[in-house]
């Protein structure tokens, strides 16, 4: 801890915890305290932490070629992005290593897009209280101003509407529009789900005014809740032109994807984007290893999620500070009617391991390994720290 206050960049406010190795769902630091990971890596550690598969195919993939660059083919891009496309229902795929640049390539293509229409269609539509990432384009798309004042002027040519205002919606989106960006549950914003109905909208106004549907996937999608990917909890599904996805299809290891339709893929020629880490042979087939194992999960996510909430809402019945609970799958969040963040402490006394997200909500993105009996011992701290309550 001294070393990095002495050389690091001092821009994140770390908690005083030496993490030390992991296993399964549970994380040991340096003295030996066990943790439950209810975070795991904020959403990234998919199968928890030394899944014997995950280590297995780690060991012999780096054994044989660990990097190549996309000068050249390997044996893992092809059938991943087939995979991807059969399990989103895109036809188009291109790796990079993490979600703000699935989101940066994103915001090229709808560009793209645009200035191939007409010159002054460049602009872009997003929601308030979304979070995009922290580079310079996803962070003009990120809809709370906290995260874009202090880097003001961002990128022009974006307008932001509050998901309850259609007349708002409708007056955004002009022929001017290149695309609408849609978190389809809001992670940073509070575990905010948005409804079919808006985003049937959204789809009718983007085939209105030939703008492209961008789904931001990045921490809702990927098995998290419960499906393959969010937009698809609603039937009939609303099918976006673009998907943006990143942390946990590597179980640990960084990659993230743009997913895409034939008519957004158009925008994007030889040489107009690229990326010199993104889709390399280890993560790639990595990833293609938790798909795997993501098929045979996915009943057991199902299970354990209804029962975590179940639980989670006889916790709200018992003590009045909990004002919702909320999300899909493994994605969730609990809304308290105060500031909370005293609480995340609070849970390190207990074992637990969750953050907080938008001042009042307690957020979990636990592995997708999680079983009942850990959600048992999850329940068992948190009721703890609510029967402590709001701090003097």
């Amino acid at each position: 801890m001294d070393l990095e206050r002495a050389y690091l960049l001092q821009n994140y406010s770390r908690y005083p915890m030496v993490l030390k190795r992991g296993k399964g769902c549970w994380l040991w630091d340096i003295s030996g305290k066990r943790y439950l990971d209810l975070i795991s890596g904020i959403g990234v550690n998919s199968l928890g932490h030394a899944h014997p598969r995950i280590m297995r195919v780690i060991k012999e993939q780096a054994s044989l070629l660990i990097h190549s660059s996309n000068l050249y083919y390997h044996e893992y891009q092809g059938p991943l992005a087939k995979k991807l496309s059969e399990t989103s229902g895109m036809q188009r795929t291109f790796f990079c290593n993490s979600g703000t640049e699935a989101v940066e390539c994103a915001v090229k293509m709808a560009h793209g897009h645009g200035r191939r229409l007409r010159d002054d269609k460049f602009e872009i539509v997003a929601l308030e209280n979304s979070f995009h990432g922290r580079t310079v384009g996803a962070l003009s798309i990120t809809g709370q101003p906290k995260y874009r004042k202090d880097f003001e002027p961002l990128m022009p040519g974006v307008k932001f509407v509050n998901v309850c205002d259609e007349a708002a919606f409708e007056a955004a989106v002009t022929d001017r529009t290149a695309a609408i960006f849609v978190e389809t549950i809001q992670g940073e914003g509070g575990i905010y789900p948005i409804s079919a109905e808006w985003l049937r909208k959204a789809r009718e106004l983007a085939d209105r005014h030939n703008a492209l549907l961008v789904f931001d996937e990045i921490q809702c999608g990927i098995g998290r809740p419960g499906t393959h990917f969010a937009y698809q909890l609603h039937t009939p599904a609303v099918m976006p032109d673009i998907v943006t996805m990143a942390k946990p299809i590597a179980c640990g290891l960084p990659l993230g994807a743009v997913l895409c339709n034939e008519k957004a893929a158009s925008s994007i020629g030889p040489g107009m984007h690229g990326t010199t880490f993104g889709g390399g042979a280890l993560a790639c087939r990595v990833a293609l290893e938790f798909y795997d194992i993501l098929d045979e999960l996915m009943p057991q996510m199902q299970r354990v999620s209804a029962y975590f909430f179940d639980a989670l809402r006889q916790l709200q019945r018992k003590h009045s500070i909990i004002k919702d609970v909320r999300g899909f799958g493994l994605m969730i969040g609990v809304e308290t009617a105060f500031p909370c963040r005293h609480f995340v402490r609070q849970g390190m006394e207990q074992g637990l391991l969750f953050n907080v997200t938008h001042d009042t909500v307690l957020r979990m993105l636990p592995p997708y390994i999680l079983t009942e009996k850990e959600v048992d011992r999850a329940i068992k701290g948190l009721s703890k720290i609510f029967k402590n309550g709001k701090p003097e």
